[in-house]
């Protein structure tokens, strides 16, 4: 079997790479089978993984885990039969799609520090954000 990417191009350090591939491997093709009877062909990126900018909000004005290329923000998926799940709309979706996108929020802070939802906050109602920082969080 030749390996394949399911994600378009983005800049990582090998670390978020090496724990996006096993997310998707371990977390994401399980979940899809188990909930929606098919695989995810693409995984849709919400904005570039590497972006020097600052955490939204923080007052000690630290830079965000994307200014290192330690974070990746996942805006849906796409089936092997076309159908888009976004985190938007899917989150409070159907119960197949809140079933899937729970299930891989929650299999991603086996692999990542970070693990921001919905459930997080407002600025997160549309992604799932993913990072390599220092601070251990699963919401």
């Amino acid at each position: 079997t030749q390996a394949k990417t399911l994600f378009p191009y983005t800049t990582l350090s090998d670390l978020a790479a090496a724990a996006l591939a096993l997310w998707e491997r371990d977390v994401v093709q399980p979940a899809a089978q188990r909930h929606l009877g098919q695989d995810v062909v693409r995984i849709e990126l919400a904005g570039p993984a590497y972006s020097c900018r600052r955490i939204a909000g923080r007052a000690d004005r630290r830079l965000s885990e994307h200014a290192h290329a330690n974070a990746v923000d996942i805006g849906g998926f796409t089936l092997a039969d076309g159908t888009e799940i976004t985190v938007q709309r899917g989150w409070r979706g159907t119960a197949r799609q809140r079933a899937f996108l729970r299930n891989v929020r929650t299999g991603a802070c086996d692999y990542f520090q970070a693990v921001l939802s919905p459930d997080y906050n407002r600025a997160h109602h549309d992604h799932l954000h993913f990072d390599l920082g220092r601070d251990k969080l699963c919401r």
